[in-house]
């Protein structure tokens, strides 16, 4: 009998402590994000849509190393390299990624990508809005995921080499 009288309390006990976390949730403030008319605000360490970078000059940073690729888990990220000329640089290196892209529909957003690139190449954007009814509009091209070019410099195209 005790027993059941202490089980009943103990019941009794925990039901009026979640009853008082509901109410004093009740009583606080609420939270609303006014998102489509507001823009979100995001840690800087946000892991949103990847950004090919340019370094100073305008040139293309990514010198088709494929570490990014090689390190990316789930094998989203396709590269293929092409050699630099004297007439025509497109990177600062030997090589530059002639295609880049990455399948959005496979990618985590693990970040092995941009800790595995040696110069800073692929970083992290805060884009985040990429939902679609057509995964193939999930794989986006070098063009979508490149920076613009600097004010003031040449397009990476159109920058020749001295001679």
């Amino acid at each position: 009998m005790a027993s059941k009288i202490s089980d009943f309390l103990g019941s009794a006990a925990a039901v009026a402590t979640g009853m008082g976390v509901t109410f004093k949730e009740m009583m606080s403030p609420t939270v609303t994000e006014d998102y489509p008319d507001v823009p979100p605000s995001f840690q800087e360490r946000y892991r949103g849509t990847h950004v090919l970078q340019r370094d100073e000059n305008g040139l293309e940073k990514c010198v088709a190393c494929f570490l990014c690729a090689a390190n990316c888990p789930s094998n989203c990220i396709y590269i293929e390299a092409a050699e630099n000329t004297d007439q025509t640089r497109i990177s600062g290196g030997e090589r530059y990624a002639s295609v880049y892209n990455i399948d959005y529909s496979r990618c985590i957003f693990c970040g092995y990508c941009v800790e595995a690139c040696p110069t800073d190449a692929i970083t992290h954007g805060h884009e985040f809005e990429q939902a679609s009814y057509d995964t193939s509009t999930l794989i986006y091209r070098k063009e979508r995921l490149l920076t613009a070019s600097a004010a003031g410099s040449a397009a990476p195209a159109e920058m020749k080499r001295a001679s």
